[in-house]
């Protein structure tokens, strides 16, 4: 493999890796405040609808992206009705959610646009374009090839990530969510809201993965497609797991993946040794049997929030 080539690797791992980290955080959220995010799948593809619904009938994609991110927050809050005030199995209501926006976002595509449960194709101005950055002539191939030439979500994410870090580890609002998924009694103990500081973690988790919607449909790509999460939110799930709810971990679970997923684009039809040419299916299942080998064989003592996926009751 030549420098080139590994430098259009790389590039790939880092766009193909967005969504993932992104709905990963959003996951950390939900989970540390005690709320299973298993639905995680169904908000990104809620999300990516949205964000392709809004930006063919408005051109804009900061309005498709804003479009995105309530709708993320208007679905989680829901999840959050049935898990948090109506104490539903949290497990239950993720899968539920998964299935049911599976199933309504094409009909609602079907339905508005006559496509096949797909919105029309995007022009450039509805979409987040790559944007070349300044002073790329003096700082070589890296510079040009991995750092420049992403989109704004890419960076903005690069951006979220040691700012969610922050805010979870070194701010009071952080400390109290942490506190609600270990120790949800003690929370309430010191005279704060239960409920308010979970229903705050999903609408954070429903904005982020909103974005990582977004990003596939007005960004990677130039439109939403039926079923265009393509098990991304599992796979981000995956990732918090394997990075033992912490976000550099799942951050580097999630570059990890997103590495196989960019090795496989190139192994396709490609001969090897002894073997010949791999044939396509496996090549395109590495990221997920990946995914299940390093969760069987890998996450060793990982352990989870207390309280995750038990509703609170108060004693008193």
């Amino acid at each position: 493999m030549t420098p080139l080539d590994l430098i259009s690797v790389l590039a790939s791992t880092v766009r193909l890796a967005v969504p993932l980290i992104l709905a990963a955080l959003a996951g950390l959220c939900s989970e540390r405040a005690g709320i299973v995010a298993l639905g995680l799948e169904g908000l990104m593809l809620a999300g990516a609808f949205a964000a392709g619904a809004v930006a063919a009938l408005t051109g804009s994609p900061w309005a498709a992206l804003a479009a995105a991110m309530l709708v993320g927050v208007f679905v989680a809050l829901f999840h959050g009705y049935a898990c948090i005030a109506q104490r539903g199995d949290q497990v239950i209501s993720g899968m539920a959610l998964n299935i049911l926006i599976g199933g309504l976002v094409p009909v609602l595509g079907q339905a508005w646009f006559g496509q096949g449960g797909q919105t029309p194709a995007l022009g450039p101005g509805a979409r987040f374009m790559p944007a070349t950055l300044p002073g790329g002539d003096g700082f070589g191939l890296v510079w040009r090839g991995l750092i420049s030439g992403h989109n704004l979500l890419v960076y903005a994410t690069a951006a979220l990530l040691p700012a969610l870090v922050w805010l979870l580890y070194s701010t009071r609002f952080g400390l109290r969510l942490r506190a609600v998924g270990e120790n949800p009694h003690a929370v309430d103990a010191a005279g704060l809201s239960v409920a308010r500081l979970r229903y705050l973690a999903l609408a954070l988790c429903g904005a982020l993965t909103g974005i990582a919607g977004a990003y596939l449909a007005i960004a990677e790509n130039a439109g939403f497609t039926r079923d265009m999460t393509a098990g991304r939110g599992y796979l981000a799930l995956a990732a918090l797991i394997f990075g033992k709810w912490r976000p550099l971990g799942a951050t580097a679970a999630c570059l990890l993946f997103a590495l196989t997923d960019a090795l496989q684009l190139r192994l396709q039809g490609v001969a090897l040794p002894v073997v010949g040419i791999v044939p396509v299916q496996f090549v395109e299942a590495l990221p997920y049997l990946l995914t299940v080998f390093l969760l069987a064989g890998f996450v060793g003592t990982a352990r989870a929030p207390a309280a995750l996926g038990r509703p609170f009751v108060k004693t008193r």
